[in-house]
């Protein structure tokens, strides 16, 4: 079923319509496989690179693509709507060049940016350790100034395409204990003492890696300080209002590719003479599943246009982030449920859906944060 699009210019019409060649010509005949051998996808991320895909929501002087962020989500999404392993990689990728973007010096942007947009380089963001994941105020990695250099210890955890990205975000503490003692370094892959260790193995999104990377005396040049010492956790905070809308569009794209299966299998598939897509039961749970999907759709969109407008976003980016991944995991126990026995047996991407929908509740926030965040904005200030 074609999914109505709103799209602010000719170009990024295009841009839309080179992002579904991609997926159909490149990305659909490889993901049941891949997923299957849980087979990282570095030389199609270096695909979707070389498109001009890996930087779109970044400026063109610096490699970027120069859209909106309204843009970007929908060929997120279509992403998502093939992979959401993929999508999802792609969304960090664009999460971990936000610090130097932002918040980096005008040497570090001339500097990094080209490469880190450019399509050939992964990033990786590292905030969350073992002991503090939604309490990221409390990490302790810990980062000592050694003359021209920044001596690390400590391990960062879940960190998505560890061990593949060309480059690690790395929130580290170089003062007292709280948010004020945190910092942001800038590391690359080859960075001497830092150690990705084997990937997780996840009951969803195998393809998409998640490792904890472990920092033994990692020496990282000064200069790859972003910002100033102990503005890290502001930098972290603010890259994941963005994220979290990556997150959302990516969800959504999971969650149209369950419905459009389950609405195929619906139309195909006979009980007692007639197609189930017939019986009232079946209509209304189909009607329901696509009223959530359009519902999520609209809400990302309306914090991304808040963000392209330059107006304060982070509630509505956590209002996204919460609904568009609940409906994700509604929509995909539904597929399931269409499908019947068809859809707890991999034969059919049912049940693959179903297992990727959970995390998307978890990472970048557990919904639950998401609530804490919602809720505070309302009632403080």
């Amino acid at each position: 079923m074609p999914v109505v699009r709103s799209l602010p210019t000719p170009e990024a019409e295009a841009l839309l319509e080179l992002t579904r060649e991609l997926v159909e010509g490149e990305v659909l005949p490889r993901v049941a496989a891949m997923e299957a051998k849980a087979e990282f996808p570095r030389e199609l991320i270096r695909t979707l690179g070389k498109a001009g895909l890996l930087g779109l929501p970044y400026p063109e002087e610096h490699g970027g693509g120069g859209q909106p962020y309204e843009v970007y989500l929908q060929v997120l999404e279509e992403l998502g709507r093939a992979w959401a392993g993929l999508a999802v990689g792609v969304s960090v990728h664009t999460l971990s060049c936000f610090p130097v973007a932002h918040w980096g010096t005008a040497e570090q942007r001339e500097r990094f940016l080209p490469d880190m947009l450019g399509g050939e380089l992964l990033g990786a963001y590292c905030l969350s350790e073992a002991h503090s994941g939604s309490d990221a105020a409390a990490l302790k990695a810990k980062a000592v100034r050694q003359g021209e250099d920044y001596v690390v210890n400590g391990a960062k955890a879940w960190v998505t395409s560890g061990g593949h990205a060309d480059f690690y975000n790395l929130m580290v503490r170089t003062g007292a204990e709280g948010p004020a003692g945190i910092s942001c370094l800038l590391a690359d892959k080859d960075t001497p003492g830092l150690l990705p260790q084997p990937p997780e193995k996840k009951m969803g999104m195998r393809s998409s890696h998640t490792a904890t990377v472990v920092l033994e005396d990692a020496r990282v040049p000064a200069d790859r300080l972003i910002a100033g010492e102990g503005e890290g956790f502001k930098i972290a905070m603010s890259a994941l209002d963005g994220g979290r809308l990556g997150i959302a569009a990516a969800a959504v794209g999971l969650a149209q590719a369950a419905l459009e299966l389950a609405v195929d299998y619906a139309k195909e598939r006979r009980q007692f003479g007639a197609a189930i897509a017939d019986f009232q039961g079946v209509s209304f749970l189909l009607a329901d599943m696509a009223t959530q999907v359009e519902a999520a759709r609209a809400l990302y969109l309306a914090a991304a246009r808040l963000k392209d407008a330059g107006r304060p976003y982070g509630p509505q980016a956590s209002m996204a982030k919460l609904f568009a991944t609940d409906t994700a995991m509604r929509v995909t126990t539904d597929a399931v449920q269409v499908l019947g026995g068809a859809g707890y047996v991999e034969d059919f991407a049912a049940e693959r859906y179903f297992r990727e929908a959970k995390i998307m509740q978890i990472f970048e926030g557990t919904n639950q944060v998401q609530r804490l965040v919602i809720g505070r904005s309302l009632t403080r200030g």
